[in-house]
């Protein structure tokens, strides 16, 4: 039986939320939207100018991206629209990949994990969580076939953009602390109003992925 490109999805959001309540199983992919959130932080401080001294993750699932210079506002608010755009941007692109280019994509992740280990990993258990995510992104390179490969990755891109959606909420536990906060202080604006934009931002991510066979029937009609 073929699936439709939406039924695919929902597929995956309940393999999803499955792996979310597996032990252990779950740590990797909890990892790695940590990761994507931190790099998100990362990239926008590169771009404004500024640099990444250290990215350091922790084996409950936070973590911590230490920059100097660049866009204080962007590079706060990075972090969580970040991680939901990526969500999107893997599941998307490995929907439509060939068999080269799905093992491609996978290797430009190895690439990013490679050169956060080199290059600003300073902690036992930031270097330990790193080689574990190489090691998982890594192997569907060498062991798996094309469709398991495919599968592999929007099952990540998936998981990150749903923890992308929840996970702003955490914020809203009164300690003033966080990606929200900063923003409060530059901005003037409620914590509240961010962690609202972010999870709008992260709906809206996978409504467009909800949405995009109707534009496909449309253009093709």
């Amino acid at each position: 039986m073929i699936l439709t490109p939406r039924q695919q999805l929902i597929l995956f959001i309940v393999a999803a939320f499955i792996v979310d309540y597996l032990p252990f199983i779950n740590l990797p992919f909890l990892w790695s939207e940590t990761f994507f959130h931190e790099i998100s932080h990362g990239l926008a401080a590169l771009l404004t100018g500024g640099a990444i001294r250290n990215i350091t993750l922790s084996f409950d699932g936070s973590g911590v991206c230490i920059t100097s210079g660049g866009s204080r506002f962007l590079i706060s608010f990075s972090g969580y629209a970040g991680s939901a755009l990526w969500g999107l941007l893997i599941y998307s692109v490995a929907g439509v990949l060939s068999q080269k280019n799905a093992k491609l994509m996978a290797g430009v992740m190895v690439l990013m994990l490679g050169v956060t280990l080199l290059l600003w990993a300073r902690d036992i258990p930031t270097i330990i969580i790193l080689l574990i995510l190489l090691l998982m992104y890594a192997l569907p390179l060498v062991k798996s076939s094309w469709v398991s490969v495919k599968f592999f990755i929007q099952l990540v891109g998936v998981f990150v953009m749903l923890d992308a959606i929840r996970s702003p909420l955490y914020l809203l536990d009164g300690r003033d602390l966080g990606d929200g906060a900063s923003l409060a202080q530059l901005t003037g604006l409620p914590e509240f109003f961010w962690v609202v934009l972010w999870f709008v931002i992260a709906v809206g991510c996978l409504y467009r992925l909800w949405a995009k066979p109707s534009e496909n029937k449309k253009a093709t009609a």
